[in-house]
């Protein structure tokens, strides 16, 4: 059974109504530097108890997730206010409706040019409802629909993503299936875990595929199930970004996680406090502004 992992670069629009704040990036001497002539922007879409990423450049989009199909349709106003018509990449990090719930709206809304999921073993294969419009959309639209492999690589303008997880083919559960990536731009560096939880870390740090990263989007929405001490220790982040929805039932972010975090950057932005978070990046420095305060 294939899965989608997603590799999109944005179009770069301003929100006046966002409140802004300019942040300087350091140099991480274990980071691939490439020459950057681009802006790309990283938009943390606030979609309630999900995630929704979405990842533009001037010659290059991705869309990582979606929310749940309720939220669907505010995923597809606020790309398609951008002017943009066309997904390059569209990454569903794995099978739960609070990823990709609404997957089969956005493959009817939009032209796509690679659909990327993980590889979930023929056992573990959804058959939910959600799942099963989604992979009927992709069938009617004819998407090309491949399984996320690690250390493939995706250019988006001069932002580098490289896939780093799922390392194994086979999880009893789901979460470890998520689709990993980092990206790179310049001296700037973001990663997405999906809710990719301490075995599936594991996996990542044991692969060496790891470095230390300046925005950490937290994985699994802040739960205690992930964010280990041993995974913060290798990426190092100074932002991380939370993706819950306000006053959740599981009771995230957990104070556990928080606390973690902490010990690493006081930085934190959390869409159930902020709304939806964008950060900027010229490939040195991050200009970051946020839906409402944080």
């Amino acid at each position: 059974m294939i899965w989608l992992a997603v590799a999109v670069v944005a179009v770069v629009i301003a929100y006046p109504y966002f409140n802004t704040a300019e942040q300087n990036s350091e140099q991480q001497d274990n980071l691939p530097v490439t020459a950057v002539s681009d802006t790309v922007s990283v938009h943390y879409i606030d979609v309630g108890q999900g995630d929704s990423i979405f990842i533009n450049s001037e010659s290059g989009n991705m869309l990582i997730d979606c929310g749940e199909a309720g939220e669907t349709e505010k995923v597809i106003k606020y790309i398609s206010d951008m002017g943009i018509t066309k997904l390059d990449y569209v990454i569903g990090t794995h099978a739960h409706s609070d990823h990709m719930g609404g997957m089969y709206k956005i493959v009817n809304a939009f032209e796509i040019g690679e659909f990327i999921i993980p590889h979930i073993d023929d056992s573990d294969t959804p058959t939910t409802q959600y799942f099963s419009k989604f992979l009927d959309s992709i069938k009617e639209r004819k998407v090309k629909l491949t399984e996320s492999q690690t250390g493939r690589i995706i250019s988006l303008g001069s932002a580098k993503c490289r896939f780093i997880a799922p390392v194994s083919e086979d999880y009893s559960n789901m979460n470890n299936y998520s689709v990993g990536i980092i990206m790179n731009h310049g001296n700037n560096s973001f990663i997405f875990t999906g809710d990719a939880e301490t075995l599936a870390e594991k996996e990542m740090i044991d692969s060496n595929e790891l470095q230390d990263i300046d925005v950490y989007k937290v994985g699994h929405h802040g739960s205690d199930t992930s964010s280990s001490p041993e995974f913060l220790e290798v990426i190092k982040p100074d932002y991380a970004v939370i993706s819950c929805g306000e006053g959740n039932s599981y009771g995230h972010p957990c104070d556990i996680t928080l606390e973690k975090l902490t010990e690493y950057t006081d930085k934190i932005y959390r869409t159930d406090l902020s709304g939806t978070i964008v950060f900027r990046s010229d490939g040195n420095n991050y200009d970051i502004q946020t839906e409402r305060g944080n």
